[in-house]
């Protein structure tokens, strides 16, 4: 009986000491840098894609509102 004892109580020790000792080993997490933002003013290039899909958003609407005369005629 009283080696269960002995048992149970170094077993509650090893559980509660080992978040200090896992923390007490690690290292520091590693400091981030930013990168270099030179020039992120400039406004090259990219107005390509856009300015197609504006006019493909202008023709799909040109296409579903137009073309009124295939409506049904009645005999």
């Amino acid at each position: 009986m009283k080696i269960a004892k002995l048992a149970v109580a170094a077993a509650i020790m090893s559980l509660a000491t080992a978040p200090v000792v896992a923390q007490a080993a690690s290292q520091p997490a590693p400091v981030r840098e930013g990168a270099a933002v030179s020039g992120s003013e400039d406004l090259r290039g990219g107005f390509i894609i856009p300015l197609i899909a504006i006019v493909a958003v202008i023709l799909g609407i040109l296409a579903m509102t137009g073309g009124n005369n295939d409506r049904p005629h009645s005999p």
